[in-house]
């Protein structure tokens, strides 16, 4: 069996340091190897060997006994007290501490809680996701109660005072054990840890202080944005239970497909249909673009496949300046049918290149 490990050493403190810092050392250690907040292997028991050299040291009877006999001075007090502190007891004996020392956990009064958020999904054209817009919206969503504005209370009345707790929030439960006494602080169940119940609610909201309404907002796209992307709208979401903050609103984008654009990440692709006379000879034409129409040339010779560009036509960058590109590329059309005189030419046409590969 290994050896047990000075307790001033286990602490971190000096033999001559007072209760506070005792108190101090342990509550630092304690959330750090706490089984609930450490899953390493050992976290256990080097919470239990804390919480041993804790239970001697702010003890001045035991302190007194250790400081002059080592361990030998409290075995009587270890083989029959620490032994009781299982696992399953240290998540107690945890907040009984942490309540004591730092008196955060100990006010048992409800928090106010984030209300939760919403999720809406925005449908727009790919014109209208390139270059931003506002959509107006209704979402429905919890809010403060506008006939008590939240009190939860009939307006006029206000609420009374816990007889539970006494308005306090909380019960306290006295503990004895080998090594003093322990307080464990609870939320009062009957009021829930706000120390008043209400004794007239209001008609409204039935006292809860919120209620869902359908409400008109403007969400503003900004350029760039792409499918599947996600707008966070911070604050619109459900109001909070017990006037805590509002939820957040996150608006999914999704983009209908264009007939004409493809998008290729900033850029967007444009395929032009040309016929073979056009591929030939070269030619001007004209094309659309997101900005308006453009004219480009098409030099003679020019294959199926070819691509052209167009600078800064493409679409915004979504967190810089700057755009994308619009690529501009040629599809070689063939003709599915011809009348006469364009079959003889073709033909006529055939004919000379087959004499000119002679």
């Amino acid at each position: 069996m290994a050896a047990k490990r000075d307790y001033y050493q286990v602490l971190g403190i000096d033999r001559k340091a007072s209760n506070a810092e005792i108190k101090k050392a342990f509550r630092k250690l304690a959330f750090q190897c706490h089984p609930d907040h450490n899953r390493d292997d050992g976290a256990e028991a080097r919470f239990k060997e804390l919480n041993e050299a804790y239970q001697v040291l702010c003890d001045p009877d035991k302190r007194s006994a250790y400081d002059r006999f080592g361990h030998a001075g409290i075995d009587g007090f270890s083989s029959r007290g620490f032994e009781g502190f299982g696992f399953n007891g240290v998540g107690s004996i945890f907040e009984d501490f942490y309540d004591f020392f730092s008196g955060v956990a100990g006010n048992a009064r409800q928090r106010q809680r984030r209300g939760s958020d919403l999720h809406y999904e925005i449908t727009i054209t790919f014109e209208e996701a390139a270059l931003g817009c506002e959509k107006d919206v209704k979402i429905n969503r919890i809010e403060r109660c506008a006939e008590c504005h939240g009190s939860g209370s009939k307006p006029g009345s206000q609420p009374s005072k816990c007889p539970t707790c006494n308005g306090s929030g909380q019960i306290s439960h006295v503990q004895q054990s080998l090594f003093g006494r322990f307080t464990n602080v609870t939320a009062c169940s009957h009021c829930l840890g706000e120390g008043e119940v209400i004794t007239n609610p209001c008609n409204k909201c039935r006292g809860t202080g919120r209620e869902k309404k359908k409400q008109s907002i403007t969400i503003e796209i900004p350029a760039g944005i792409d499918d599947n992307n996600e707008i966070r709208l911070s604050g619109q979401g459900n109001i909070g239970e017990k006037g805590g903050p509002s939820g957040d609103l996150y608006a999914a984008i999704k983009v209908i497909s264009h007939k004409l654009f493809y998008r290729e990440g900033n850029d967007v692709l444009y395929e032009l249909p040309i016929d073979f006379a056009q591929a030939a000879l070269g030619t001007e034409v004209e094309i659309p673009t997101l900005y308006g129409k453009e004219k480009i040339k098409i030099p003679a010779g020019s294959q199926t496949g070819k691509t052209f560009q167009l600078k800064g036509k493409g679409i915004p960058y979504l967190r810089s300046n700057g755009r994308g590109n619009q690529l501009v590329r040629l599809r070689l059309v063939t003709p599915q049918k011809l009348n006469k005189e364009q079959r003889k030419l073709f033909e006529k046409l055939a004919e000379s290149f087959t004499s000119q590969n002679k």
